[in-house]
C-alpha cells in the first residue's frame, strides 16, 4: 500500500508520530500516536521506511508554506491562490489537495510548532540532503510565486534553513537558481493581476540554473549539469523518499536545467 494509502486508511500513526503524525492526523481526521518512533540509520530505504519519509515529506511541506506565507502577520487571499498553483503543478488528487490546504491552514496558526515540525523533519530525512534540498527549493517556489519576497518571509526561510542544516550560501544559490527558473518556465505573476509578459531567460539565467559562474570553464559547466541532473532526478528522489506525487515537481526542474545547459552549449559551440 502506498503512504497516502496508509494515511487514507488510518494506519500511518503506526508509521509516523510526533508533531507531523499529529498534524497529518488533525487534517485527515485521525487519532494518531504522537509517541515518536525510532529512526532507522540505513543508508538505503527500506520501502516502510520510504512510506514515512514520503508522508513526513508531504506533511511538512505544506504546512510550512503556510508559515511562510503567514510571515508577514496575515495570508492574502492571493497568497492562497499562490499555494494552491503550487499544489496544482504538483497534480495532486482532489483529497490530496484539500489535505494539502488543512496542512496549510495549519502552518498559518500561531501555535504551529515550527521548529518542532523542521526537527522531526530533518530525522526523518536522516542525512539525505538532496532531500532537504528539495524541500527548500519547493519552499522558495512558492514564497517567489508572485515574483518578490517579503522581507519577514525572507527570515523565515533562513530559519528553515538554519534549522534543517543548509548555510546562507547554500540557501542563496538556490534563491538565484529560482529565480533563473521563473524566467525559464514564464513565471512572476504578481498578486491580483494578470501575469505580466515574461522577459526570455537570459544567458545568466542559464548559468544561475547551473550554479557556475560565467567565467566557468567547458569542464566545469558539464560536471555542474551532471551533479544537478542527478540531483533532481524524479526517481532518484522518490527513491529517497519524495512522495511520487511530487515527481512532476522534480521533472521540471529536470527540464529547465537541460534548457539551460543547452543554452550555454550552443552558445559556447562544444
Amino acid at each position: 500500500m502506498s503512504w497516502w494509502g496508509k494515511v487514507v486508511g488510518g494506519t500511518f500513526g503506526f508509521m509516523l508520530g510526533g508533531p507531523l503524525g499529529a498534524l497529518l492526523g488533525a487534517v485527515v481526521g485521525h487519532n494518531v500516536d504522537k509517541g515518536f518512533a525510532g529512526i532507522k540509520a540505513d543508508e538505503e530505504l527500506s520501502p516502510g521506511d520510504r512510506e514515512r519519509v514520503q508522508t513526513a515529506f508531504f506533511t511538512a511541506t505544506f504546512s510550512v508554506m503556510g508559515a511562510i506565507a503567514k510571515a508577514d502577520g496575515r495570508v492574502s487571499p492571493d497568497e492562497i491562490a499562490l499555494a494552491k498553483s503550487v499544489m496544482q503543478q504538483m497534480d495532486l488528487d482532489a483529497d490530496m489537495r484539500q489535505t494539502a490546504i488543512n496542512l496549510f491552514n495549519q502552518g498559518k496558526q500561531a501555535d504551529f510548532p515550527l521548529d518542532d515540525v523542521l526537527e522531526q523533519f530533518r530525522r526523518e530525512c536522516h542525512r539525505r540532503n538532496t532531500l532537504i534540498q528539495m524541500f527548500i527549493e519547493i519552499q522558495l517556489q512558492a514564497a517567489y510565486a508572485d515574483g518578490t519576497v517579503d522581507p519577514a518571509e525572507e527570515q523565515m526561510l533562513l530559519r528553515i534553513c538554519s534549522k534543517l542544516g543548509i548555510p546562507e550560501f547554500v540557501f542563496r544559490r538556490l534563491e538565484k537558481m529560482i529565480q533563473a527558473e521563473q524566467h525559464f518556465r514564464g513565471a512572476g505573476q504578481q498578486r491580483g493581476q494578470q501575469p505580466p509578459p515574461s522577459r526570455a531567460p537570459s544567458l545568466a539565467d542559464a548559468y544561475d540554473i547551473l550554479n557556475v559562474p560565467q567565467s566557468a570553464t567547458d569542464a566545469e559547466v558539464k560536471k555542474s549539469y551532471r551533479r544537478l541532473l542527478s540531483q533532481h532526478h524524479p526517481d532518484k528522489l522518490v527513491a529517497k523518499g519524495l512522495p511520487e506525487e511530487m515527481m512532476q515537481v522534480a521533472a521540471q526542474k529536470t527540464h529547465e536545467i537541460r534548457q539551460a545547459y543547452e543554452q550555454i552549449k550552443e552558445t559556447r559551440g562544444f
